[in-house]
């Protein structure tokens, strides 16, 4: 179990009082939530956009489902190998310096994606956005956990996700505009010039932590924990660990829709274009109003709990989308889906410092993303495999409703426990 360093809980409760609410903190804090927000979106852009282009790509390069599946890895497998030491590094540095860098490293490789011309350059290139993205998220909901109080952090964080949410209605909308005329290349190009934006704003905006006595005084020196000290308490406790994997078969279980629902309605259901952009797009919007929704209620009942019902939308979204066939059915699923999807990211964050010790929160976020990243790594290229082997896209659906069911089991024995406002007392 965690021990908490002499002292830190004056410190806690010193930082709660000046972190109330949101206008307690005046222009600074609206400046990270608005950072925090274009940066999400400027990297889920990246991240998400890849299906939106696939079908173009696949015929450009001449390249199978599994091989498009292999490229789409390749982001995630750098992204989860640095996530955890960018969680570290925004326990003990900078975060503004953080992300300005890591975000122009996502925008560079964004870039280069539009001159792939083979399966091994788009994996290189797409890997390296994937090390830009990896040092996004963590610092970003880590940044936003120390300048917000405990009772608005699922708030805060859901409008920083946000970005998340409507970037995928945003390009869902702008991609089929774009692509007809000027081509997927160019998409790529136009996604990396957004990237470099964020990276300027994050640049003016962005500061790593509260003051304690007022805006002219200087910033307190971060705690620095060992790094040993810090991963062995961690991995010491059982609650890590079971939403750890929850949240690896959560991330397998959103990736395979987000990645083939553009080319499964179009190749297999025989709709347009448009339609399967439009699906996307609702997955966008849904998922904007279940963070926001979601994020406050789960600020009431609790995080695990929206995270059980995030299990629940998401398998039920799925296995909707497997067997409709219809617009109206796929929009009806591809909503509850998108609820699911748009609210997880959020409450996964907020449980960090509300389950554990505050210090520990950047490492916590930033070693739960490896899980994230393994199931983000493996389910392109299993669901490739899976389309590629039986020639439809029905099963590789099934194995995200799966997915989802398990994680959505992993959760009932972490509902159970008592969360991080109780734990105080221990420490």
């Amino acid at each position: 179990m965690f021990n908490r360093a002499s002292g830190s809980g004056n410190v806690s409760i010193e930082r709660e009082s000046a972190t109330g609410g949101f206008s307690h903190m005046g222009y600074r804090v609206h400046g990270i939530l608005v950072a925090g927000f274009f940066t999400l979106f400027a990297a889920f852009a990246v991240r998400y956009s890849y299906g939106l282009l696939l079908p173009d790509m696949l015929v450009s390069l001449a390249i199978s489902k599994t091989e498009a599946g292999i490229i789409y890895s390749s982001y995630f497998l750098t992204y989860t190998l640095f996530s955890p030491v960018l969680g570290l590094m925004v326990d003990r540095y900078d975060a503004r310096k953080i992300l300005t860098l890591f975000v122009a490293i996502l925008s560079t490789g964004t870039c280069l994606m539009a001159f792939s011309t083979t399966v091994v350059q788009a994996s290189l290139f797409f890997a390296l956005a994937g090390i830009g993205h990896s040092g996004c998220w963590a610092p970003v909901v880590t940044v936003v956990m120390r300048w917000v109080s405990e009772k608005r952090r699922g708030l805060a964080i859901s409008i920083v996700d946000l970005g998340s949410a409507v970037t995928i209605a945003f390009w869902s909308i702008m991609i089929p505009l774009l692509i007809a005329p000027y081509g997927w290349r160019a998409v790529w190009v136009i996604l990396a010039v957004c990237g470099y934006l964020a990276a300027g704003t994050n640049f003016f905006l962005i500061k790593s932590h509260p003051q304690p006595t007022g805006e002219d005084n200087p910033s307190p020196a971060p705690l620095r924990i060992p790094v040993r000290a810090a991963y062995s308490a961690i991995l010491r406790d059982s609650r890590f660990h079971l939403i750890g994997f929850s949240y690896l078969l959560i991330s397998f279980s959103i990736l395979i829709p987000l990645a083939f629902l553009t080319a499964y309605t179009i190749q297999e259901l025989k709709m347009s274009y448009q339609s399967a952009a439009a699906l996307i797009a609702v997955i966008g919007i849904a998922g904007s109003i279940g963070k926001l929704i979601l994020g406050h209620v789960s600020d009431r009942v609790g995080r695990i709990k929206v995270m059980m019902l995030c299990g629940v939308l998401t398998a039920t979204g799925g296995f909707g989308l497997a067997y409709a066939q219809t617009l109206a059915g796929l929009a009806i699923f591809t909503i509850l889906f998108g609820v699911g999807y748009g609210t997880i990211w959020p409450v996964y964050a907020a449980s960090a410092r509300d389950l554990f010790p505050k210090e520990y929160a950047g490492s916590i976020v930033g070693l739960w993303t490896i899980f994230h990243g393994l199931g983000s790594v493996l389910a392109p290229v299993l669901a490739g495999w899976t389309i590629d082997s039986s020639g439809t896209y029905f099963w590789a659906f099934m194995l995200a409703v799966s997915a989802s069911v398990i994680s959505l089991l992993l959760l009932f024995p972490v509902s159970a426990t008592r969360t991080n406002r109780v734990m105080h007392s221990r420490f």
